[in-house]
């Protein structure tokens, strides 16, 4: 099993560095030796939008994999996104790491995509396999419920053939939808007996659709909070209402390790599980990017095998 750790930005961007700093923290990233670097889609907000960053990253560098986590799909033209990716995934040579979803329960991001919140999961379970053909196939005929193509043909082709995608959620529903649609698994908000409670409802409906798991596409997305002083673990108030939001009840210390040494710690609960490709995400304001990773470095790239 190979142990890869990569890197998020999540939805908050850059913080204080802003934009300015983004090259020098791709820098940094495959100067360290991390295996991959993740950017959230949230229009509404200050992270920069994934895929023209994510080019602008493939242009700085030639070994760090370049991830979405997670681009929308919903509202999106099949054909256009289908270029789109692919074009990231050629001008890197073959190293794009989408992970999609039906995007933010947030009505201002419906807006912007020009759907319906109960439209998302059709629109979805449409659009993911006509991405893969169009990807593989010379001339694509679809006649679906929302988008119809004659002879449509998408070029350049990907490096990767076909491109993996990888998909979240921990709902029953979004869990059989990466059963049936995903060539990988990568979770947030969730605690490492987590997983292996839910592997198998993926597994079962991968087999129900004729398909199986690789092996090492088990993932996680593992936010971590700054050390725990005496007065808590150190969340803000605002993680610690998204985390009762979508984990109610739950211990936030369950889910987000305060400090570098308990994200070790909690990394090597995954790998213990068979979760192999482990993305970590700083749930605090961090005044300096290149300290953070350099420290991230030497805490949890020796896990990686």
């Amino acid at each position: 099993m190979k142990v890869r750790i990569g890197f998020s930005l999540g939805t908050a961007g850059m913080g204080t560095d802003g934009v300015d700093g983004f090259g020098a923290l791709v820098d940094d990233l495959e100067r360290l030796g991390f295996d991959s670097l993740w950017l959230s889609e949230r229009i509404t907000g200050p992270a920069p939008d994934p895929l023209p960053a994510l080019a602008f990253a493939a242009g700085r560098t030639t070994r760090l994999k370049l991830g979405t986590s997670v681009l929308v799909v919903p509202g999106r033209n099949p054909m256009l996104l289908a270029k789109e990716l692919a074009t990231v995934d050629r001008l890197s040579n073959g190293r794009l790491l989408p992970a999609v979803g039906l995007g933010a329960p947030d009505p201002m991001e419906h807006q912007a995509f020009g759907v319906q919140r109960e439209e998302r999961a059709a629109l979805f379970d449409e659009v993911l396999p006509l991405l893969r053909r169009l990807w593989t196939e010379e001339a694509v005929d679809h006649d679906g419920p929302r988008y119809q193509l004659k002879a449509a043909t998408v070029l350049p082709r990907p490096v990767q053939q076909p491109i993996d995608v990888w998909l979240g959620g921990l709902a029953p529903s979004e869990l059989r939808r990466v059963g049936r649609l995903g060539d990988g698994w990568l979770p947030s908000f969730v605690t490492p007996d987590d997983v292996v409670e839910k592997r198998p409802v993926v597994e079962a409906a991968a087999a129900a659709a004729g398909r199986e798991m690789d092996p090492e596409h088990w993932g996680a997305l593992l936010i971590y909070g700054p050390p725990a002083s005496g007065t808590g673990n150190g969340l803000d108030d605002r993680l610690a209402a998204v985390i009762e939001r979508r984990r109610p009840g739950l211990d936030p210390a369950e889910l987000v390790p305060s400090g570098h040494d308990a994200l070790r710690i909690q990394c090597e609960r995954f790998i213990e599980r068979g979760f192999s490709k482990l993305v970590v995400l700083p749930a605090f304001p961090v005044t300096s990017y290149a300290e953070e990773l350099e420290l991230l470095a030497a805490t949890v790239l020796p896990l990686t095998t």
